[in-house]
């Protein structure tokens, strides 16, 4: 241990905290320099005291579980700041210490890497579902966008996954297992980190199929005992044989892990008894050259298993691992696979990313704070392929699918449910991706628990909550905003279908109109029967096409009752006459008061309690108007177009009453005005200045309010306030 580096000298021997803070130094110190050992013991002080009191479910102090994910990264050589993130990796979510409070005693680097850490740990996967496991996976690259976060949050889990029995509730252990599974014993292997991939896959195989896993184990012991030097044997026999050739070499060999083993056996569906090949030796060579010799060298020897061989060198995997596979019929007549490789490809095979580090480090002059991130390794890009894990065709697939999720970003529901979406994605297209309903409904959206705009564009890790209410519907303008084929699907088909009951209803109010006008019984059943003459094949088309004025009532009625058709001339005459006494018919608006076919004009912006009448409008269904309104004027001659509209009963909606406002040319005019209408629950959505000169400033304003009598109310209170000159209802 370098001098001045040393463990509290406080805590006993014995002490767990003081034991791993030892351990971990003793592997750093071999690599990192004066500088790294004190700001990891620094972060070790710091780290302790924050997890002062707190406990691990096996009674054990909290803080030794950071020192043991320390020590995992200490062994692969990973810099200080990775080891210092470790040691602080809790902090923020278990202890009372702010990122601030790190970034200014340990770096910017060392906070943002802990804050990346945090984000990962405070997200569990919440289904078993083999989508929601995969978006996960993706989600976790997406976010760890250093990868240092990553082999944090690895060795963080291999930890978890060793101390697993110490959790007490077998629920838990057995979600934890499964997540491992799932997510990071596959995210370790995108990664090339064979030793974490195998501890967390056998780990996790132990919680899950606990009976199977044993079975295979006994098998591999009494193969032990039956046949105790077969592998020592086979080793000696493989590097005698290389080493006749004059090359250098080192031949070790193992059993396969009992995952492993259950997993080929499962793809081949055999029997561990007919699966042969459970041993993997490893020839490590000098040189790439030397691995293609010792290929030949044994190739020349043993029979070749066919379709075994794949060359790793010249076409490495898309995490960076390189090696010679094979299978033979070795020594002692065994089917083995051998793997051959340097000690570097070998390193790297163990260490992954962190050992790809320490050579592009020595590349680069050895300057080890030049950590790199995810992006600049373009074989590291390619994790975010995350095909299913085989050996076959997918490896093919791995180098040509670079990538792949880089225009996606991954958002959860308050359940901690994993939605991906097309970057670029809103809250429409998320609440649309949860359910069509939910889409439907939706009134805002609550992001990261804020208040935020349907529109709102997502980012990797925002939570939305999608706030809805039961007579909400959606807006022809959110295609614009959506991006999902879903969304704009299901925005189209509900704007087709309101269009089509709304305008249906206008239809046939005009249809009835016309029958009272020839005091005919209007009788939907004679009309059904003639569709056919019009192409259409239901009632509700023809009423939409009444109210688009695409088909005149006059001409329909005529061509369903010749006999009862007047001379036109004639017709016209009487029919001015009858429509100027006759009562207009009802048209009730329902609760929605407008949408694709009623529509509130915007020369009078009428209101609940005013007394309204519609007009046809060819192609818009109706226009509702004040029965002040000058527009109505133009429509005198044509009272055809006429219906008698009439509001809502129980409506909650708020409507947008327009005023005009003259107020003084005074400091704080504008500011009594506006606070004015908010006092009275008046929300102001338009402003616009249309007259000023030295005395007085003429405003128009549009005023969310419920009906006339609040608009009056506002208005009341306006005209009482010091600054304001006048006010009054405006219109065109």
């Amino acid at each position: 241990m370098p001098q001045g580096f040393i463990a509290d000298p406080q805590l006993s021997d014995d002490d767990p905290v003081n034991n791993g803070y030892q351990s971990l130094v003793d592997v750093a110190s071999g690599y990192l320099s004066k500088e790294g050992l004190s700001r990891l013991e620094q972060a070790f002080h710091f780290g302790r005291t924050a997890h002062e009191g707190q406990k691990r479910d096996s009674g054990i102090p909290y803080f030794t579980h950071p020192l043991a994910v320390a020590t995992l990264l200490a062994e692969m050589k990973l810099d200080a700041d990775s080891l210092v993130t470790a040691l602080l990796h809790d902090t923020v979510e278990d202890c009372d210490v702010s990122l601030e409070t790190l970034a200014e005693k340990f770096g910017d680097d060392v906070a943002e890497l802990v804050n990346g850490v945090t984000k990962l740990s405070q997200i569990e996967l919440k289904s078993i579902d083999t989508k929601q496991a995969e978006n996960f996976r993706k989600f976790v690259l997406a976010v760890g966008r250093d990868i240092r976060v990553l082999l944090v949050k690895l060795a963080d889990r291999t930890h978890n996954m060793q101390t697993l029995g110490a959790v007490k509730k077998d629920e838990r252990r057995w979600r934890i297992a499964n997540e491992t599974m799932e997510i990071y014993a596959p995210l370790a292997e995108r990664m090339g980190i064979t030793r974490f991939q195998q501890e967390l896959e056998d780990l996790a195989f132990k919680e899950l199929q606990p009976e199977l896993r044993e079975s295979i184990i006994s098998r591999l012991e009494f193969l032990a005992t039956e046949k105790e030097q077969l592998v020592p044997d086979i080793c000696a026999e493989l590097k005698e044989l290389i080493q006749q050739h004059d090359m250098a070499c080192e031949v070790t060999g193992r059993r396969k892990t009992p995952y492993s083993i259950s997993r080929k056996m499962k793809v081949k569906n055999v029997t561990m008894e007919q699966l042969a090949d459970v041993m993997a030796f490893r020839v490590i060579v000098p040189d790439s050259a030397s691995c293609y010799q010792a290929l030949g060298i044994i190739h020349t020897h043993f029979p070749v298993v066919m379709g075994r061989f794949k060359d790793y060198i010249s076409t490495p995997k898309a995490n960076g691992y390189q090696s010679l596979h094979t299978g033979v019929i070795g020594p002692l007549k065994q089917k083995i696979e051998i793997q051959i490789r340097t000690a570097e490809m070998d390193d790297k095979a163990e260490r992954g990313v962190a050992a790809h580090w320490s050579y592009k480090q020595a590349e680069n002059g050895g300057s080890a704070g030049q950590v790199q991130k995810l992006e600049t390794f373009r074989w590291a890009r390619e994790l975010v392929s995350l095909l299913e894990l085989n050996d076959e065709p997918t490896e093919f697939l791995e180098n040509t699918k670079l990538e792949m999720y880089k225009d996606q970003v991954f958002c959860f529901t308050p359940k901690g449910d994993l939605i991906g979406l097309p970057k670029g994605a809103t809250a429409i297209d998320f609440a649309y991706a949860v359910h069509t309903d939910v889409g439907d409904k939706c009134t805002g959206v609550l992001i990261n628990e804020r208040r935020r705009q349907l529109t709102t564009e997502l980012v990797n890790g925002d939570q939305v909550k999608v706030i809805i209410e039961k007579d909400a519907r959606p807006k022809a303008e959110w295609e614009d905003y959506a991006v999902t084929g879903r969304a704009k699907s299901a925005i189209k088909r509900f704007i087709r279908l309101q269009k089509q009951n709304e305008f249906g209803r206008v239809g046939k109010a005009l249809l009835e109109r016309e029958y009272r006008f020839r005091k005919t019984p209007f009788d939907e059943q004679v009309i059904i029967s003639a569709l056919s003459a019009f192409n259409l094949s239901a009632i509700e088309e023809l009423y939409v096409h009444i109210a688009e004025q695409r088909i005149k009532t006059r001409d329909l009625f005529e061509r369903l009752h010749p006999e009862q058709a007047i001379a036109s001339n004639r017709n016209k005459r009487d029919r001015k006459q009858n429509t100027d006494t006759m009562p207009l018919p009802v048209f009730s608006m329902d609760s929605s008061y407008e949408g694709l076919a009623v529509h509130l004009g915007k020369c009078c912006h009428p209101l609940p309690g005013d007394r309204i009448v519609g007009i046809v409008t060819t192609g818009k269904g109706i226009t509702v108007h004040t029965k002040s309104c000058s527009t109505l004027t133009k429509f005198v001659e044509i009272p055809e177009l006429w219906l008698e509209v009439e509001w809502p009963r129980h409506q909650q909606a708020r409507y947008a009453g327009r005023i005009q406002a003259v107020i003084l040319n005074e400091p704080g005019a504008l500011a009594a005005l506006c606070t004015v209408i908010g006092q009275q629950a008046g929300n102001i959505t338009q402003i616009q200045l249309t007259q000023r000169n030295l005395n007085f400033f003429t405003f128009v304003l549009d005023v969310d309010v419920k009906n006339l009598e609040h608009i009056q109310s506002i208005v009341s209170v306006l005209r009482s306030n010091k600054y304001i000159e006048s006010v009054d209802r405006h219109s065109l």
